[in-house]
């Protein structure tokens, strides 16, 4: 398993107590998707989660968590985790609020299938396009 960076875990020691659990629930899916993912902080202050490269991103806002997945948009989502960035190319969104349960099971399928296209080649690949 890869190690935590300790810059992830000051951008979550300010945040309230619930988003610090949600992310730190999250984190540990991320990791326990692959335990070859790497934590660092790109943007100066936002954590990512890489692996053959972007996997998933996390953003603190006021009244939710965002949990942003790299090429999401590619990968089946029968479990509808999805909740924004429709719009997007490829990117996607699976936003949370105080007390939203996290599917574990369902984001572990969705994750690995997500690594599994990164190393595949990435979305450009996978789709053709440039």
């Amino acid at each position: 398993m890869s190690e935590r960076d300790s810059r992830v875990d000051a951008y979550l020691a300010p945040l309230p107590a619930w988003q610090q659990e949600v992310f730190g629930e999250l984190r540990d899916i991320l990791h326990a998707a692959d335990p070859e993912i790497e934590e660092t902080i790109k943007r100066s202050v936002q954590p990512y989660f890489v692996l053959d490269g972007n996997v998933a991103a996390f953003l603190a806002a006021k009244d939710h968590v965002n949990l942003f997945v790299y090429d999401g948009g590619i990968v089946p989502d029968p479990a509808g985790l999805i909740t924004a960035g429709h719009d997007n190319t490829t990117a996607r969104t699976v936003g949370f609020r105080e007390g939203d349960p996290i599917d574990r099971e369902a984001l572990l399928v969705f994750l690995r299938r997500l690594i599994a296209d990164n190393r595949a080649g990435g979305w450009r690949k996978l789709t053709g396009r440039r």
